[in-house]
């Protein structure tokens, strides 16, 4: 924990505006609260195929993806805050209604911004590119299944220093944060949850942006857990590594990211943005990836279709870099290899209201059997 607490200090003072790691809705005035928020009804319809007397087993239904609303603001001179609750029983399509609850809560410190700034609170755990884009600002309805499935802790309680370049300057770039950074200790126990031991997650993001078009990122997290286990005398290991890249010049839009989790005693699936977070027993690594790509029309119509690839491979290695770092990325005839193609079509009424259609194309592969799992998502989202 010291080493920790040293490495955020270090950061503060000699590292070199970033932008917004959490994704917030930034304050629009340094005067007066303002209010923020968002609401997603959506439509859902799953094509399940057929029981054995050839009824349909298809499902669909109305509901809120997402509800949110929020305060943000700037208190002279130095400080900003931010605070979002989400109020859709729904959340993320679950059938199991749920109360209101605190999403986003954190004061910042701004005063060596662009080059620094502190966050302390309840926000998003700074790993990767999706996790990180904002729910309302998502290029596709759901995010892919290897960052729901991996980052479950999307959101935690802590300290986090994040910053870059701004205009900087440097090896003769002229690029805007040429350089951006984020360095977080938080507790590893998740939303709205007290830390279940002494020991601290650490979570490190480093952006490089040789050229206005083109951003590559980088990102890990480390933590110990108390064992699942009662027999187990060594505490429960989480690690996660993310490799990411966006290409993004005019109209045209190309996204892509890896995420390679190891979990050593126990490990979690679902989670993801607030969602319901299981926790298992067992040593799992797991793999996978997304790319995406969108074109903006003159029409405010913005096709757009994501592959992405979840792997769990069968013959697990308790050591993430044992290995090639990609093996069995596209999964063997023993893996359980899940694939999904997604479909979709953004339309842009104006800057605060979106329609979002999205057809899902699912396969399962290798060790897995094939099952009727498609679905057809439609959202209206608006913003303010």
């Amino acid at each position: 924990m010291k080493k920790a607490i040293i490495i955020i200090l270090a950061a503060m003072f000699l590292l070199p505006r970033f932008s917004n790691a959490q994704a917030c809705i930034e304050p629009t005035s340094d005067e007066g609260v303002q209010v923020i928020g968002f609401i997603q009804p959506q439509m859902e319809y799953n094509f399940l195929g057929k029981d054995l007397a050839g009824n349909s087993l298809d499902e669909s239904s109305f509901y809120f993806n997402r509800a949110r609303l929020g305060v943000t603001g700037k208190i002279p001179y130095d400080f900003s805050y931010y605070f979002l609750m989400e109020f859709s029983p729904t959340l993320n399509g679950s059938k199991e209604s749920r109360a209101p609850f605190l999403l986003d809560a954190f004061v910042s410190y701004n005063r060596f911004a662009p080059y620094a700034k502190v966050s302390l609170g309840q926000f998003k755990s700074p790993f990767g590119l999706e996790a990180l884009t904002a729910c309302h600002k998502l290029h596709t309805i759901n995010r892919s299944d290897v960052v729901i499935q991996t980052q479950g802790l999307f959101r935690d309680q802590g300290i986090m220093i994040s910053g870059g370049t701004g205009n900087l300057s440097l090896f003769g770039s002229k690029t805007e944060n040429l350089i951006g950074y984020n360095l977080a200790v938080m507790n590893g126990s998740g939303l709205n949850t007290w830390d279940v031991n002494n020991k601290k997650d650490i979570i490190a993001r480093l952006t490089l942006r040789p050229f206005e078009f083109i951003t590559l990122g980088a990102s890990y997290r480390t933590g110990k857990q108390p064992p699942v286990t009662t027999t187990a005398e060594k505490d429960d290991v989480r690690r996660r590594l993310g490799l990411d890249a966006e290409f993004k010049y005019k109209n045209i839009l190309v996204q892509g990211e890896f995420i390679k989790a190891e979990d050593i005693g126990s490990y979690t699936t679902g989670g993801g943005c607030s969602g319901d977070l299981e926790v298992h027993e067992g040593t799992l690594t797991r793999n996978g990836f997304f790319v995406q790509a969108a074109y903006m029309t003159p029409w405010n119509l913005q096709p757009i279709v994501r592959m992405e690839e979840y792997l769990v491979p069968m013959n697990n290695d308790e050591n993430m870099w044992n290995g090639s770092l990609f093996e069995g990325l596209f999964g063997e005839t023993d893996d359980q290899a899940y694939t999904t193609i997604t479909y979709g079509v953004n339309y842009f009424f104006n800057e605060w209201t979106r329609l979002q259609v999205n057809y899902l194309y699912r396969a399962e592969k290798g060790s897995l059997t094939e099952v009727d799992n498609d679905a057809l998502l439609v959202q209206m989202q608006i913003s303010f």
